[in-house]
């Protein structure tokens, strides 16, 4: 490992650091590792080359960690060596634990790491800046090597610039950290889904982010002590994160959860300027890009302002629901066996309750008879149905549904008039006429499955709870509608033997 030691002549003196044969092996390997993410993108956009594109982001992450290892400034090999252990042992652990309805909450807890890595890393970069600092001013002669060569290296302005992607990196962390949490809270039903925010909320929040711009240029400038303005920044965008999420509905949460990866990637690009990592930078932006694509993306799909979910208090009441008349009508498994078989259509819109009974099997099952007595069968699936971008074509690509039977909102939405039985299993929001027929209702303006619109709905539910996001539905309440009561698994394989 290099070493160097520095005196108090001026940065622009210093000797350039040689261009050895590691630097060539790591930038070629980042090169390689850059396209493979951005296949993986490409590919995940469709159920077919899902499984492919998982290869490809393995392997090009694995070449990733083979080329920091083995590049410029290595060391540390046995601590490294032991963390990349711990770090996939709990990986497989919670691989083969984690079912596929905690997936959510997962993914929220791994974007607070990313997030809380940042934090890190920006706190230690401003560490290491101040003792080059503090060599220089006292004319002492100390050797530097890693991370802190690197700072030695660099000119006042390169400072300056490393300066601001600290700042931003420990921002955009320490929201993204405190504001999963609170996601991963809410998802797991240990947080109050509804939206809570002090008051004068949105004022708080812009209060507290022109205190993180003032205490960003304070920290830039270099006027007072730095690592103190970076510690009050931490905490403020803490601060932030928090209370940005919890002023954020139950209705909303599939897309919280986008947008928190979004911030993770923009985290993660910063932490690559600090370390001047080329190819951390490439995969923050396309991990930040992409997450907020999505977002927008999902934003649209349920009429939702961009930027008013980014600002949080929103998918809660907006004034006083519309009356709902009639009553649930409940129906047994013969009843929906009955018109099962006398129907030529069936849609089956799955929701996150088919998820929390693990009936994607019955499903597949219930779909392959019906389709094998000649009946067309389709999959109806809401860009936001669970609590996950794509969480339903995940779960029936794991059942063996076939995916040209899964058609989304906007290919299924004008066939429902034409179709004899929709099943909804275990969906409220997505399936919710409140979305047309309220304007009061928190989702309103939201385009929804049209299912009420089909001759026979049959409700699959536990019972007559509103459910995550506490919306009521008047949908079940309707006349061609009947609620078939029950866990969706056990309702299903009810059905099956009943199938001619």
């Amino acid at each position: 490992m290099e070493t160097t030691v520095i005196t108090t002549a001026p940065a622009a003196v210093l000797p350039v650091l040689p261009v050895l044969p590691a630097y060539a092996f790591t930038t070629a390997t980042y090169v390689v590792s850059a396209v493979l993410f951005i296949l993986a993108l490409g590919g995940l956009s469709g159920q077919e080359s899902a499984k492919r594109a998982i290869w490809y982001g393995i392997v090009g992450m694995a070449l990733a960690v083979l080329a920091t290892l083995f590049g410029p400034g290595w060391g540390n090999w046995w601590l490294s060596v032991i963390m990349i252990a711990i770090g996939a042992a709990v990986g497989v652990v919670l691989a083969k634990r984690v079912q596929m309805t905690e997936m959510p909450q997962l993914i929220a807890a791994m974007h607070s790491l990313v997030g809380l890595a940042a934090v890190f890393i920006g706190l230690n970069a401003q560490i290491e800046l101040g003792r080059v600092i503090r060599a220089r001013a006292s004319e002492a002669v100390e050797p530097f090597h890693g991370f802190a060569l690197m700072l030695a290296h660099k000119t006042p302005a390169e400072i300056a610039m490393l300066k601001i992607e600290v700042a931003l990196g420990v921002f955009i962390g320490a929201v993204t950290f405190t504001g999963s949490i609170v996601a991963y809270g809410k998802l797991a039903g240990r947080i109050d889904g509804k939206p809570k925010k002090l008051k004068g909320g949105h004022m708080v929040n812009l209060g507290a982010a022109l205190l993180s711009l003032l205490l960003m240029i304070l920290y830039v400038t270099g006027w007072g002590p730095a690592m103190l303005w970076l510690l009050i920044l931490l905490l403020i965008a803490g601060f932030i994160g928090w209370h940005l999420i919890m002023g954020i509905g139950g209705a909303d949460m599939p897309v919280v959860v986008s947008m928190l990866n979004s911030y993770s990637g923009w985290a993660a690009a910063m932490i690559g300027f600090t370390l001047s990592n080329d190819l951390l930078i490439v995969t923050g932006a396309l991990v930040g890009s992409s997450g907020a694509i999505l977002s927008y993306i999902m934003c649209r799909a349920m009429n939702r302002s961009f930027i008013s979910v980014i600002l949080g208090g929103f998918g809660g009441e907006a004034g006083p629901a519309m009356e709902i008349e009639g009553e649930q009508v409940a129906i047994d498994a013969e009843g929906v066996a009955a018109a099962l078989n006398d129907a030529d259509s069936v849609v089956i819109v799955p929701g996150y309750g088919m998820a929390v009974a693990q009936a994607q099997q019955s499903v597949s099952e219930l779909t392959r008879k019906l389709r094998d007595a000649g009946k067309e069968v389709r999959f109806a699936i809401h860009p936001v149905a669970g609590r996950l971008p794509g969480h339903m074509n995940v779960l029936l690509a794991e059942a063996r549904v076939p995916y040209d039977i899964v058609m989304e909102m906007d290919e299924i939405n004008e066939d429902f008039p034409d179709t004899d039985v929709v099943i909804v299993i275990g969906s409220n929001d997505i399936v919710n006429p409140a979305a047309q027929e309220d304007p009061n209702s928190p989702i309103a303006g939201m385009p929804v499955l049209e299912v009420w619109k089909a001759k026979n709905v049959f409700v699959s539910k536990r019972g007559q709870g509103t459910g995550y996001s506490g919306i009521e539905n008047p949908l079940f309440y309707k006349e061609n509608t009947r609620m078939f009561y029950g866990d969706a698994k056990k309702s299903v394989d009810a059905l099956l033997p009943m199938i001619e």
